[in-house]
């Protein structure tokens, strides 16, 4: 039951067209009869005219039809067909080096893939496809074969070109590749919004929603630490915590068996640990955490070591709030944090 509170909060983030109430709410609207997502372009309607569900279904049974606007309907984040025909075309042909004629076959704007790609995977199509490009690159020259082969292989028949193209990528000459680390990243959609995932092809590196404070730097850390590059693509861990998040957000899952690469202090660890073994649909404190770890009066360094946990979702920091019962801080957003402790709170329920 949404209280008085609660409808006046998702008002303001309808007013705000906020995007962390994406899956949170829907709005019904009595004057025109329809339901919409909380970031619908339409016109804003006054506060005593809507109606608040917390799913589709209720604003459905609620008698409300689907906004044609914001589609409520259809997934918040889900790729544009634009989008996933582009991506396509590059794992159909990922040396091929795009031209404007290329766009023209498919009968696509070059701007607006240019708009839609930079909004989507914070990078141009024409560097998304030159990431791609050189990720094969690296991959032959790791294997073994000739810088020259790699290059050709890559669509560049200079070779100046390519080592520039390169080295900007990895910070390294092709010649002297070696043991570089390679990553892959991934955008993973959600129902609480997207997640960036990036792993190698063994184990899960991270984790985050993409509007994480401080992500960049967070990538810059890891990059740095590993002496890696960070290429688009997508590899078995990926794969695997892709349907892992599918089935949390279906209320099947409690325990994620994703295998992941940890680096932290063992404070920290310690802190990761504790956090593991807090029980579904459970929520402990941060004095809790502290003395779990045997550090009763390191509460504010317990806190911080919370936060910089790289795997949201999966190290369960969301379920660690204030002693006095409210929520405390979360890298993702308050609202994001209330609705995963309501959501397994909920998940819990219906099987016990």
């Amino acid at each position: 039951m949404l209280t008085a509170e609660n409808k006046k909060e998702y008002y303001q983030s309808l007013i705000d067209k906020n995007g962390e109430y994406e899956g949170v709410f829907y709005v019904g609207v009595k004057t025109t009869g329809v339901f919409c997502r909380p970031t619908c372009p339409a016109r804003k309607p006054k506060f005593e005219n809507c109606e608040f569900f917390e799913t589709a279904q209720q604003a459905l049974l609620a008698s409300f039809r689907p906004c044609k606007r914001c589609c409520p309907l259809s997934h918040p984040h889900q790729t544009s067909e634009l989008i996933q025909t582009l991506v396509k075309a590059v794992e159909d042909n990922p040396s091929m080096r795009w031209k404007e004629k290329d766009f023209q076959a498919l009968s696509i704007d070059a701007s607006t893939v240019r708009r839609q790609f930079k909004k989507r995977f914070g990078m141009t199509f024409v560097a998304y496809a030159r990431a791609r490009r050189m990720g094969l690159a690296i991959k032959q020259i790791k294997s073994g074969e000739a810088v020259i082969e790699a290059q050709l292989e890559a669509g560049y028949e200079s070779g100046s070109g390519f080592r520039e193209a390169f080295s900007r990528l990895m910070g390294v000459a092709p010649a002297l590749l070696g043991d570089r680390t390679i990553l892959k990243a991934s955008w993973l959609d959600t129902k609480l919004g997207p997640m960036l995932a990036i792993a190698d092809e063994n184990i899960l590196h991270l984790l985050e929603f993409v509007d994480r404070r401080g992500l960049e730097r967070e990538l810059e850390r890891l990059r740095q630490r590993l002496k890696a590059a960070i290429i688009p693509g997508v590899t078995s861990p990926i794969h695997s915590i892709e349907k892992e998040l599918k089935e949390y957000f279906e209320g099947s899952l409690r325990e994620f068996n994703t295998p992941l690469m940890f680096f932290g202090s063992p404070f920290q660890m310690s802190v990761w640990q504790a956090l593991n073994k807090i029980p579904y649909g459970e929520t402990r404190s941060y004095l809790d955490i502290a003395a779990t770890i045997g550090r009763p009066s390191a509460i504010r360094a317990a806190a911080t070591a919370n936060g910089a946990n790289q795997f949201a979702i999966i190290i369960p920091c969301h379920r660690v709030i204030n002693t006095n019962g409210d929520l405390g801080g979360y890298a993702g957003g308050l609202v994001r944090k209330k609705w995963l402790i309501d959501h397994e709170k909920l998940s819990l329920s219906k099987t016990s």
